[in-house]
C-alpha cells in the first residue's frame, strides 16, 4: 500500500466527460513505493498542486487533503494533463528515493545467461551494462554522480530508471515489471 502519492492532476470540478450528475473533485496521483496509479477524492476546500507530494496512508490525523482513495487506475484511465505530467513527477521520485536505485544498479542479477535485469533500461546495451557490471565488482555505486564519474557515455541513470518505470506504467504488455506493479484488469475489482 501507498502511503505517499504525487499529485499528476487535480480536477476540482471533477472529469468534464462525465455527465454532471457523476462529477466530483478528482485527484490523480502516483504512489512513491510502487508507483501505483490512483485517483483520490480531495477533502472539501483542499489546496493541491500537480507535482505535490501527499499522505494517503491509513493514518487519518495525517491525511489533511485526500478524504478517500477511490482505487487503482490505469495509465488510458487518466487525463492527458496527467500523462504531460508523468515523466516530470517520476523523475523527482526516483532522485528523491536514489539510494533504493543505487542498490538496484549495485544488485541487479542476470535473467538468463544471455541477458540482464539492466538490458532492460531503455538506452543501456550491452556494453554500457558490461561497464556497469565491471565498475560495481570493483566498488559498489555510492550516488548517480559517481556512477557518471565511473562510466563513460552514462549522462543521467536516474533518467534510465524514470523512463523505465513509465514504459511499465504506460505498456501493459511488459514482460518484465521491475518496479510497478501489473496493470489492472478491467471489469475486476480494483482491490487497491
Amino acid at each position: 500500500m501507498e502511503d505517499y502519492v504525487y499529485v499528476l492532476d487535480y480536477l476540482p470540478k471533477g472529469r468534464g466527460d462525465l455527465p454532471p450528475h457523476k462529477r466530483h473533485p478528482t485527484v490523480y496521483g502516483i504512489g512513491e513505493n510502487q508507483f501505483t496509479l490512483l485517483e483520490l477524492i480531495p477533502k472539501n476546500n483542499a489546496s493541491i498542486a500537480i507535482g505535490e507530494r501527499i499522505y494517503v496512508g491509513k493514518d487519518p490525523k495525517k491525511r489533511n487533503k485526500i478524504n478517500k482513495i477511490k482505487g487503482r487506475v490505469n495509465y488510458e484511465d487518466m487525463t492527458s494533463t496527467a500523462h504531460g505530467e508523468m515523466t516530470y513527477v517520476l523523475l523527482d521520485i526516483v532522485k528523491n528515493k536514489m539510494d533504493y536505485f543505487i542498490k538496484f544498479f549495485n544488485e541487479a542479477p542476470a535473467i538468463s545467461t544471455r541477458f540482464h535485469v539492466l538490458e532492460l533500461l531503455p538506452g543501456l546495451g550491452k556494453k554500457m551494462m558490461h561497464d556497469i557490471l565491471d565498475e560495481r565488482r570493483k566498488q559498489p555505486f555510492s550516488s548517480f554522480e559517481d556512477m557518471t564519474n565511473r562510466i563513460d557515455f552514462l549522462r543521467a541513470p536516474d533518467k534510465l530508471i524514470a523512463k523505465r518505470i513509465e514504459l511499465e506504467l504506460t505498456d501493459p504488455n511488459q514482460k518484465y515489471r521491475l518496479f510497478t506493479r501489473p496493470p489492472i484488469v478491467k471489469n475486476q475489482y480494483s482491490g487497491y
